[in-house]
């Protein structure tokens, strides 16, 4: 078998805080294009939803970077700043179904990333963003782009007064850039105010007992007496909001939005109490107020009850993030025929099965019947757990001891040595050609034919 038949897939996650997944993949079809220069390589960055969600999905629906090495979202300036514009020529004969490219006859598809000044957390402007993905009507929206725990310094945080009104703005930007699909990814929050700032960007209004207009922040919930939806930007009719959400807590009680998420934003035993208070009270009205009942829906808990928020005043739907990250780039469709896919994050453990990127991408792999390796900064020592959701095996980023540092610094070259490291491996069993590489010493073009058969391997010069 000659590498030109070989197809491997890379779709990998950020190693958080090293390396973004675009980077991540990129690296990996650099490794291994050392020794298969003919094979077909996809790269198709993941996200569950959280970190990068913008990036990935921007990537996915062909976007190429005009500006620096990757699709950075962030750059001086205020206003739109269009960072990623353009397809490749060949966007629509690789996309295949349910990837978001254009037709070339319509010109230039416009994937990109736009900055976009809103209010954070704090209630001080921040330089958010949101990417509009290739057929010019679906935007993705990260949370934590605007209302991000990020943006608040350590010392700051307090989730009785942060907001999630940035986010709304980057909901309301995006529809009026056109768009009538809006993703919203609602990981990382600062906020605990049950989406009710979101709302307040696009003009719902929560009124208290004198009919005036409630403040900022989770403490301020308490006060609602009555919500007045007729003001809610008519730009929004129609307009269909899916999130990306990955956890299944409800909005108040023990496992809800205030007790498990509230300490890391910031929140004291005796706040927890406060918000979850007013979560309920929230809940009581807009059960009064508009019918819907979205307490216990599992999520609703989500981004300190943004998940709630969004069912109640969007009619938003909430998804598994790699569901819809699946099925927005086409992984399913790419993986048809292919020999191997390599996927990997930061650390691979356990809490692996539980909606993140490696296991996400093996269960739709092994519909089809293919092969997952990954490969992950660190490996926990319940990794073998991971074999159950369908990956195969799994490999160190690092061949030795290193600090994180280095690791972290490395990353690139690390994951380009264990990327061609891991298919020069399986092409043991395949019997494909193999070039010797960079390193190996031949004459460029030659090859080394690796064979495999039981109890014996043969190499055979090309």
């Amino acid at each position: 078998m000659e590498d030109s038949t070989l197809k491997i897939i890379l779709a990998p996650d950020s190693f958080k805080g090293s390396i973004t997944a675009t980077a991540a993949a990129r690296a990996m079809a650099e490794g291994i294009r050392e020794f298969f220069p003919g094979a077909r390589i996809v790269e198709i960055p993941m996200s569950d939803g959280g970190e990068g969600l913008v990036q990935t999905l921007v990537a996915a629906a062909r976007g190429r970077p005009e500006v620096g090495d990757d699709l950075s979202p962030v750059r001086p300036g205020t206003g739109d700043q269009i960072l990623a514009v353009s397809q490749p020529a060949d966007a629509v004969e690789n996309s295949g179904p349910g990837r978001l490219a254009i037709n070339p006859a319509e010109g230039p598809s416009l994937a990109r990333i736009l900055t976009r000044e809103v209010t954070g957390p704090l209630g001080h402007k921040v330089e958010a963003f949101f990417g509009i993905l290739g057929d010019g009507r679906t935007a993705v929206v990260e949370m934590a782009a605007a209302s991000g725990l990020t943006l608040v310094p350590p010392e700051k945080r307090n989730p009785l007064i942060t907001t999630t009104y940035g986010t709304g703005e980057l909901i309301l930007a995006a529809v009026q850039a056109g768009c009538r699909r809006i993703i919203v990814g609602i990981g990382g929050s600062a906020t605990n105010d049950g989406g009710v700032g979101m709302a307040q960007a696009l003009g719902i209004r929560f009124l208290d007992q004198e009919g005036r207009e409630i403040g900022p922040g989770g403490r301020e919930l308490a006060r609602i007496a009555r919500i007045d939806v007729s003001g809610l930007n008519p730009v929004l009719n129609g307009a269909e909001i899916d999130v990306a959400c990955d956890v299944n807590n409800p909005l108040t009680g023990p496992r809800g939005a205030a007790a498990v998420y509230g300490p890391q934003k910031g929140a004291t035993p005796a706040m927890v109490q406060e918000l979850d208070a007013a979560l309920n009270h929230l809940a009581a009205v807009i059960r009064r107020d508009l019918g819907k009942d979205a307490a216990e829906i599992p999520g609703a808990g989500a981004a300190g009850g943004l998940g709630a928020g969004l069912m109640a005043f969007l009619d938003a739907r909430l998804r598994p993030g790699m569901d819809l990250v699946l099925e927005v780039t086409g992984f399913r469709e790419q993986v048809t025929g292919a020999d191997l896919v390599i996927t990997g994050e930061g650390r691979v453990d356990s809490q692996t099965l539980f909606g993140k990127v490696p296991c996400g991408v093996a269960r739709a792999a092994k519909e089809h019947g293919v092969p997952v390796v990954a490969i992950a900064g660190s490996l926990g020592d319940d990794v073998t757990a991971i074999h159950s959701c369908g990956i195969d095996a799994f490999f160190s980023l690092t061949a030795g001891p290193t600090t994180l540092e280095e690791a972290m610094q490395k990353a690139a070259s690390l994951l380009a040595q264990a990327a061609g490291q891991v298919v020069r491996l399986f092409a043991v069993g395949r019997g494909v050609a193999v070039a010797k590489g960079k390193h190996g010493g031949s004459t460029p073009g030659r090859f080394e034919q690796v064979r495999y058969v039981p109890g014996l391997v043969g190499i055979v010069k090309g």
